[in-house]
């Protein structure tokens, strides 16, 4: 793993100084190093990992990857079929009983980490990462988001997400102090912030918009954090301005990417810089990642113009090991895609959504995020959710849900006043044929916004999802 020799230079340098932390628990460099290298030398498997946000399963995630180990982080939140079927899948491939390893990195190119992502069925696919794709990662990243030793980075959300695992690892090889939570909670998170302790905070866009409205409201501000590191989903209007005021001095970077191609672009705010209402730009692309939007042949389309989104990266992983089903990983044009969709304008890039999740109706062709980002910009409206509905007629109708800002009840709020804040926004082939109010966001174990789960919720009749006149 990359960060294994790294952590030997940290606990040899700064052998008390804390590491890892988690609700009061915390281990010291030196602690950490000696923990998992009695692990690693123990043999006890460590190759699954299933266990809830703590120092042991930093331990044994250090423990996991030693010398040529490999290690699969499951969310302990899975129903227990679906962690029977990971579990199936990953037995082959990690040994019962490893040998005793020393804890220091592996080959580069040797894979270390069974990486997990949701796909089109209801078991995630597997995927191969090698450790040199990390470690080129954690080189790219450091630079580019400033991370070094001094910084105390809070990352709230599960570490069985690629985000906060990732963060984790990358904190490890920068020298940096990371601290989790036993489970993502608000007053915790602003017991941490506010006491001065934390500098830097890594969370999705819905995680950052309820620590930043609640911390508001009970004047836990945040005048300590010199960053913010988001990223999951695109960070809206509403998100970025309530984060300005509860951290007015931190510099808030967003970064597109997934699980199997690292990251691709990258978008710096400074304090008091604004985001363009409705805008879809995620930003250029993330250093040594070479960006390219092409046609369904796998050539380029003018600049402006929809395609599916491919990337020439270092970062990219070695490939699923199981459950691909041609609709996710795959070359195309000489680059790597997972089927996102979006167009190039300026050097920037604009994400549309997957092409999954595009609808097609009456012969247009939508894409949700463009929709949800025009609705944002419309008062009133603190964010929505956008997802394609089965129509005799059209083939597909768009259904919004609207979540209201906090002073608007939802009475304001209709069909004829959202239209009319969408006008000059969209054209009148995209715009939604059926709103519906949101009591609250559907979002995943991780925080990220469901739109499968929207539409269970709409078709349920679900009272979180009620009918917008």
């Amino acid at each position: 793993m990359p960060f294994l020799d790294r952590l030997a230079r940290w606990a040899a340098e700064r052998p008390g100084e804390t590491a890892v932390a988690c609700a009061g628990d915390a281990l010291t460099w030196a602690g950490l190093r000696d923990a998992a290298a009695a692990l690693a030398a123990s043999g006890e498997p460590t190759g699954i990992l299933r266990r809830p946000n703590g120092t042991d399963l930093a331990v044994r995630w250090a423990a996991g990857v030693a010398e040529e180990r490999a290690c699969a982080v499951l969310d302990p939140s899975w129903p227990p079929e679906q962690a029977a079927a990971v579990l199936r899948r990953c037995a082959p491939l990690l040994p019962a009983a490893p040998a005793p390893a020393r804890l220091r990195d592996g080959d580069p190119a040797s894979t270390f980490l069974l990486g997990l992502t949701s796909g089109t069925t209801s078991t995630p696919k597997g995927f191969a990462r090698s450790r040199g794709s990390w470690q080129r990662s954690f080189e790219a990243s450091a630079a580019c988001f400033e991370l070094g030793p001094g910084e105390r980075v809070l990352a709230p959300g599960p570490l069985s997400t690629s985000l906060n695992l990732y963060a984790l690892s990358e904190c490890l090889w920068a020298g940096a102090a990371f601290t989790t939570l036993p489970r993502f909670d608000v007053a915790a998170a602003h017991a941490l912030v506010a006491g001065g302790g934390t500098t830097r905070l890594v969370v999705v866009p819905t995680m950052l918009r309820v620590l930043a409205e609640r911390g508001l409201a009970v004047g836990a501000g945040a005048r300590g954090l010199t960053a913010i590191v988001c990223a999951g989903q695109p960070l809206d209007p509403a998100t970025l301005a309530a984060a300005r005021r509860w951290a007015p001095d931190a510099v808030i970077w967003e970064y597109y990417g997934a699980a199997e191609l690292g990251f691709v672009a990258a978008r710096r705010h400074d304090p008091g810089e604004p985001l363009e209402p409705g805008d879809t730009s995620v930003g250029a692309a993330f250093p040594g990642v070479e960006l390219a939007v092409l046609d369904d042949t796998g050539r380029p389309v003018p600049e402006g113009r929809p395609g599916t989104i491919g990337v020439r990266s270092p970062f990219v992983c070695d490939g699923y090991l199981w459950g691909d089903d041609g609709l996710a990983l795959a070359r195309l044009g000489g680059t790597t895609t997972v089927g996102d969709r979006g167009f190039l304008r300026g050097g920037r890039l604009h994400v549309l959504g997957r092409a999954a999740e595009m609808i097609v109706t009456g012969g247009h062709n939508v894409y949700p995020h463009e929709v949800e980002a025009a609705l944002t910009a419309v008062p009133g409206v603190a964010a929505a959710v956008v997802v394609g509905l089965p129509d005799g007629a059209r083939g597909q109708r768009v259904v919004a849900g609207i979540l209201p800002a906090p002073d608007d009840d939802g009475a304001r709020l209709d069909r004829t006043r959202l239209h009319a804040g969408l006008a000059g926004r969209l054209a009148p082939a995209k715009l939604p044929h059926r709103y519906v109010r949101l009591t609250e966001l559907p979002l995943t174990a991780g925080g990220k916004v469901s739109r499968r789960l929207l539409r269970e919720r709409i078709l349920e009749e679900d009272p979180r999802a009620r009918p917008l006149g």
